[in-house]
């Protein structure tokens, strides 16, 4: 299992942050310029140069186009539209073919965790430079392939954090006390008041698997309230307050009386909790999912509820979940006894959301304005297949001009140059465009000046 603690994704071909590092994006509306980023302005050297093959020509925010599905937060609307550009809502995911379609004259793409960018989709994307998740995931993006096509790809790792811990310490007491069965039963007209089987959560232990942003700040609300707090993850951490880091998975199962997950979707984490691991929990204790749908076998877990090894389980998020809202869900836990059963909401707080739409919407503005305002310097942005050979290539282009910084690096199969160039003619940065993008290894060239 790798390491729990979130950080900001990005695929595109390297691994700086593509905010940043700022590559361009957005080729001048009915040019066949090479993306590229700039504020419009008097005098831009782009306008000297067209009788070139390619022209480089500054845009205008009015025709840069940016989709935003499933109901993304007002606040980054409002900042997107606040900037002139095109923007296009809507409340839910769109399906595959929908998706084929609209995305095609796309520069920018903000989804939650219903839309599914798959390579077919990918493929259709003629403009797009960058995509924006408005959550914690980014399994919903095929990263390999968006980085392959120089797409940047970032997510809002932190500002939904507080609403899912706190989800998790009501769901403990909620598992504890039996109140989501009692609930039914009054609903239903049935007065049944017990204490068996109820318990205060003071005292109690819980065990937390993934210690990152969720599950630290739920280590320090449980503590607040009285609990004991054990956790396990793949790196040694720092514990906060009181709590202590265990060895082993099964050290944890074995010992909590409360198991709660926080771990990404990875090969690792895939059907980590099954019935071997279910089993080696304490007899009543209880399991707590409000990570991925995929990390818990289904199955198993309502065979260890209906047996009544374990006292309750609450689930928020599940392998196959519905592309909407209304009666469309089918699971093996429903009606089984003390299960918490929620739409994915973990997140879903008007605050968390709001947070998000202005840390992704900020992060889209950055992106595509960040550049310099200097006529004679130019920024080249070159994402390229990682082999033997092409910085020397890359030196040979740029050995005439003064290059006043240059950065490069590389994740996997894909690398990323970045050089800052003064001094340039219009002549010469569409030369230097030219001869970058032809090398046999490109894959995406923006100039940013």
């Amino acid at each position: 299992m790798p390491s729990t603690n979130s950080t900001p994704v990005q695929s595109i071909a390297t691994a700086t942050n593509p905010i940043t590092a700022g590559p361009a994006l957005i080729p001048a509306e009915g040019s066949t310029a090479a993306p590229i980023m700039t504020r419009e302005r008097q005098g831009s050297v782009g306008s000297a140069a067209t009788k070139k093959a390619k022209v480089l020509k500054p845009f205008n925010t009015a025709n840069i186009k940016i989709l935003l599905l499933e109901n993304v937060n007002e606040t980054a609307v409002s900042a997107l539209r606040d900037q002139g550009y095109q923007v296009e809502t809507y409340a839910k995911a769109l399906g595959e073919d929908d998706l084929i379609d609209k995305i095609k004259d796309v520069h920018c793409i903000g989804i939650r965790s219903k839309t599914k960018l798959t390579k077919k989709v990918l493929d259709a994307a003629e403009k797009l430079g960058v995509i924006g998740c408005f959550c914690i995931g980014t399994n919903q993006v095929d990263l390999e392939h968006a980085a392959s096509k120089g797409i940047a790809v970032f997510n809002s790792p932190f500002s939904n954090s507080r609403s899912v811990a706190e989800l998790v310490i009501a769901e403990i007491v909620l598992l504890s006390r039996q109140l989501g069965d009692r609930n039914k039963e009054m609903h239903q007209g049935i007065w049944s008041k017990v204490s068996a089987n109820c318990y205060e959560i003071r005292g109690k232990t819980l065990g937390i698997v993934g210690y990152g942003h969720i599950g630290s700040q739920l280590s320090v609300l449980a503590e607040s309230m009285g609990m004991r707090v054990l956790f396990y993850d793949v790196v040694p951490l720092m514990p906060l307050g009181t709590s202590k880091q265990v060895h082993s998975l099964s050290d944890l199962l074995t010992e909590a009386d409360f198991v709660t997950l926080h771990v990404p979707e990875t090969e690792d984490t895939k059907n980590m909790i099954g019935e071997l691991e279910l089993n080696q929990m304490k007899q009543g204790s209880f399991l707590i999912n409000a990570s991925r749908g995929t990390i818990v076998q289904i199955p198993a877990l309502a065979k260890a509820l209906r047996s009544g090894h374990l006292g309750g389980a609450a689930v928020d998020v599940f392998p196959k979940e519905p592309a909407a809202n209304g009666k469309f869900f089918e699971s093996e836990l429903i009606g089984c006894p003390n299960t918490l059963l929620t739409p994915h909401i973990g997140g879903s707080t008007e605050e968390a959301q709001s947070m998000i739409g202005v840390e992704v919407s900020q992060a889209f503005i950055k992106f595509i304005y960040n550049g310099t305002s200097i006529e004679t310097s130019i920024r080249l942005c070159y994402t390229h297949a990682n082999v033997p050979g092409v910085l020397l290539r890359i030196t040979n282009i740029l050995a005439d001009h003064n290059v006043d910084k240059q950065f490069s690096d590389s994740k996997g199969k894909i690398a990323y140059l970045m050089a800052d160039i003064s001094d340039v003619t219009a002549e010469q940065i569409q030369d230097i465009y030219r001869r970058v993008s032809e090398t046999p290894t490109n894959i995406v060239t923006r100039v940013l000046y």
